[in-house]
């Protein structure tokens, strides 16, 4: 039986530890998208353009040009990316160029050729699996361009040689990336605060480190639950895999359903939104919204509204900012101000998400991070010029409160 759910308050923040304090480097860039070249049997990676010229900012980073290797710049949480580092890129003066790979290992490979071929001195990436960082860092070495992860950081448990690599290399910069084992781990608990037992599990790339590290945390909630509730016992069930299209995520939702009888939640993982919105509307199809709750990662546009109708119970999200502080460590390493030690693996910031499990909570989030941007060119232009102590402070700081705070005057 389902138990009376008690709302998790306003916006929750998570993972707001912050990282080590290793050196790295930074660089900028304007703003144009073009495709990696994709290799036989495989859809070149799409392309789009953003932000106006560099010239229109302030500083002196003209000549200075920044590659980004996104999944996608145009879906819902690729295109906020895009905004808010078109944005810092513009305040800077910088160039930006940028190229959708699709988490397609040859394409995310390719694209740091091409951004590196395009004269970019410094990259900015969200890879898919770890061993993409061997051939992208060592391109960029070869070449002489910076690296940073974004949502991303490679594992040195899990991946050792790829580790040494970064440490190797005094260009890669370093990462940027979110507490997702605690993201996994606050997410099922909500699931099972409101009484939900069997909840199955949609994920989007086979071997994504992302989703690894957001499995155990879903895996720890329901173990921890199960301990401790023998007669109430629940279950996760193995991953089903989208990719990063709405289609494939519908396909899997309803393929989690049909498979589970007495399924009364669904986790999708992620995926940049786009299989979560397949998810939903394939569960609003089969006139199931609000029989199964749904969780997820990376806030939609129409997140209010599915908080009033139950297409949604709660997400993790807010954390578009995070290729933000990427963009800033390689800017500064461009520019020869944070300068990375031998051997080390570079500079590290955990990035904070927030939770939302009401229309209230979403209205909060929606004036002070959509309606508004959460950074005010001014201070884009003074975080391009923080040590890596004030950056990184910024950075976990960042919440509605403290962009309350920041723009009360």
């Amino acid at each position: 039986m389902k138990k009376n759910f008690k709302r998790v308050g306003a916006m929750l923040l998570a993972g707001l530890m912050t990282s080590s304090l290793l050196m790295g480097c930074a660089n900028d860039s304007g703003s144009t998208t073009s495709p990696a070249p994709a290799p036989a049997g495989a859809d070149n990676g799409s392309a789009s353009s953003g932000g106006d010229n560099a010239n229109s900012g302030g500083g002196s980073n003209e000549n200075i040009k920044i590659g980004v290797s996104i999944w996608s710049s145009t879906d819902v949480l690729g295109s906020q990316c895009k905004k808010i580092v078109d944005k810092a890129a513009k305040a800077n003066g910088v160039e930006v160029q940028y190229v959708d790979q699709g988490h397609v290992s040859e394409q995310v490979t390719a694209s740091v050729e091409q951004l590196c071929a395009a004269g970019c001195q410094g990259i900015i990436i969200c890879n898919s699996a770890d061993s993409e960082m061997t051939s992208a860092i060592n391109t960029c070495t070869e070449n002489g361009v910076y690296i940073a992860q974004f949502f991303r950081i490679i594992s040195k448990d899990n991946s050792p040689e790829v580790y040494q690599t970064a440490c190797n290399s005094k260009f890669y910069v370093g990462a940027v990336h979110e507490d997702e084992i605690t993201n996994g781990y606050t997410l099922v608990n909500l699931l099972l605060e409101k009484g939900d037992r069997k909840i199955g599990l949609e994920a989007w790339t086979v071997g994504d480190a992302t989703f690894q590290l957001r499995w155990q945390g879903y895996k720890k909630a329901v173990d921890e639950w199960n301990a401790a509730h023998a007669d109430d016992q629940a279950l996760l069930t193995e991953p089903v895999y989208a990719n990063t299209s709405s289609e494939e995520g519908a396909a899997a939702a309803m393929s989690l359903y049909n498979s589970n009888p007495g399924m009364d939640a669904l986790i999708v993982a992620g995926g940049g939104g786009d299989p979560l919105v397949g998810s939903i509307g394939a569960y609003a199809n089969e006139g199931l919204t609000g029989k199964i709750d749904v969780v997820s990662t990376d806030f939609l546009d129409d997140l209010a509204d599915q908080l009033k109708s139950g297409g949604m119970f709660a997400e993790s999200g807010g954390h578009f900012c995070d290729p933000l502080f990427a963009f800033f460590l390689v800017l500064n390493a461009v520019k020869g101000n944070y300068v990375k030690a031998d051997g080390e693996f570079g500079y590290e910031i955990q990035f904070p998400y927030l939770y939302v499990s009401s229309p209230e909570d979403y209205a909060n989030y929606e004036k002070y991070f959509v309606k508004e941007d959460p950074y005010t060119d001014e201070e884009l232009v003074e975080m391009a010029g923080y040590s890596f102590e004030d950056l990184n402070k910024a950075a976990t700081s960042l919440s509605i409160d403290d962009v309350i705070s920041r723009h009360s005057n």
